[in-house]
């Protein structure tokens, strides 16, 4: 029996078409399946269903029944829960407030039954039992667990909503695998009381040992679904790739002597948060790419790099000499450079000048006290027009920008005093293709230059189409290397997917 369908929803963000024909059906009793690659729509078709997201259009149906899905109180109401990706707990409040934050037990309506509360999480702690720690209690604060505690509580969050529908998107990243496997028995114990589950997952092993069906959705559209039983790993990624292996033709490397050039980065079994023994040089000239999945170690080992976050083993060497990345300052003093996608929290300068924006790298560089604008407006205004930067002063603020143009002022500020090393973490996050095409350009002119340029994207034909060599992650490890021929779509997704 049909316990939710979704037929022809689409949800666009200005001209960003994050999902174009979704369609999705659901039986009662089952873990289905929602599989594809970042950006694909599947997070987006799942927060339609959990009402966080509204269509644009297309319909949603609950028991063979229209539905409008107005809010997330609404599908609360429908009976759909959800455990979302990015984790949504308060810091600040117990265990068992979290558990139980979208309906607490309350005396007259008036007061919180903190006996009822204390009850009702316990018997969803006890689910877990031994895996989930001694110390997750319900009276916990929690921000004093660890991050696979706090992600056992968003799932008995979920859990606890009772719903008939259950949406998991990707609950199990950062469990451990006894904990997965528990996880596991209980989904299996609600399959068997007629539940119907929606579980999103990046781990090719977890989708083969719970599923019972699978959706594939590729480029905002869904492109297929198959029982578990009738596919194999191999069809399913063949399934997410299409017929077309490679998403465009490789550009060719930037430099034909890139590979006899001097090694300008080396790291040596380096490890950190959310990364592990990881190895690999870059020469000059050279564009090294770091692919996977998202979240599995790329961004934190660039910060790393950069100094901005720790480091706990392992070596790493600029131009052969040893260098400890212990600062951002230190970095910079060394020849490197960072370019985050994330502009509000590592880029752009708030209601400042467009000049202040592009400058303070320069400054730091030099050691500016004192400056004139007139003398950095000379040093400033080339390194905008090689990224075709729109601006109509410097004196304007930065607000006053696209988020695109915005961006490019932030890569601009590195390259006044041009880096021997250029760290790109995601930098075309959320600008428009003419934007990202300038980017790429100069990037593939820079590496011409000679300099060394590892770059990680979400978005595979930026990897495919302008990295010399990709490092594919997961789980924090370098898990294969893909060159010349091997870089095709179809190998990235197999080294992403099947090494989980």
């Amino acid at each position: 029996m049909t316990k939710l369908k979704l037929r022809g929803v689409s949800k666009a963000y200005g001209a960003t078409q994050a999902l174009s024909h979704g369609e999705l059906e659901i039986e009662a009793g089952e873990v289905h399946v929602l599989i594809g690659a970042n950006g694909s729509g599947k997070s987006t078709l799942c927060k339609i269903v959990a009402g966080s997201v509204r269509p644009d259009a297309g319909e949603v149906l609950l028991d063979d029944s229209p539905v409008t899905i107005s809010g997330p109180r609404a599908a609360q109401a429908l009976g759909i829960g959800i455990f979302y990706q990015e984790l949504s707990l308060a810091e600040h409040r117990s265990v068992a407030e979290n558990i139980l934050m979208p309906a607490l037990p309350s005396r007259g309506g008036l007061f919180v039954d903190r006996q009822a509360l204390h009850a009702t999480a316990t018997r969803y702690i006890d689910l877990f039992g031994p895996v989930a720690g001694d110390d997750l209690a319900p009276e916990t604060p929690l921000g004093a667990l660890r991050a696979d505690q706090r992600q056992l509580v968003e799932i008995m969050k979920a859990l606890a909503s009772e719903a008939p529908v259950l949406i998991f998107d990707e609950p199990t990243s950062a469990l451990d695998r006894a904990q997965v496997d528990r996880f596991f028995e209980i989904l299996r114990d609600l399959k068997t009381e007629g539940r119907s589950i929606v579980f999103i997952s990046h781990r090719m092993d977890e989708i083969f040992a719970i599923g019972d069906r699978v959706t594939v959705i590729r480029d905002g559209e869904t492109v297929g679904t198959a029982r578990i039983r009738d596919v194999t790993p191999q069809k399913v990624i063949r399934m997410m790739v299409g017929e077309q292996e490679e998403l465009a033709l490789p550009q060719q490397a930037s430099s034909p002597t890139a590979g006899k050039a001097e090694i300008a980065l080396q790291v040596e079994d380096l490890s950190g948060p959310a990364f592990s023994h990881v190895s690999f040089d870059v020469r000059r000239g050279e564009i090294l790419g770091l692919g996977g999945l998202h979240g599995q170690g790329q961004s934190a080992l660039l910060r790393a790099l950069f100094g901005a976050a720790p480091t706990a083993a392992g070596s790493v060497s600029l131009a052969g000499k040893a260098f400890r990345p212990g600062s951002p300052r230190d970095a910079i003093a060394h020849g490197l450079a960072y370019v985050s996608g994330d502009r509000g929290r590592d880029g752009v300068i708030s209601g400042r000048p467009i000049l202040e924006n592009v400058t303070p790298i320069h400054a730091l560089r030099n050691r500016l006290v004192l400056a004139r604008p007139a003398r950095l407006a000379e040093k400033a205004v080339p390194a905008l027009k090689a990224l075709n930067t729109k601006f109509a002063g410097l004196s304007h603020s930065i607000g006053s920008l696209s988020g695109g143009n915005q961006q490019k002022v932030v890569i601009a500020r590195w390259l006044m005093d041009r880096p021997d090393v250029l760290l790109l973490d995601d930098p075309t996050k959320g600008i428009d293709l003419s934007a990202k095409a300038d980017l790429f350009a100069l990037i593939r002119t820079l590496a011409e230059e000679g300099m060394a340029i590892v770059l990680y994207s979400s978005e595979d034909a930026e990897l495919l189409n302008n990295a010399d060599r990709i490092l594919v992650f997961n789980g924090g490890s370098v898990t294969r290397e893909l060159r010349d021929a091997d870089r095709t779509r179809y190998n990235l997704y197999h080294a992403a997917y099947e090494a989980a």
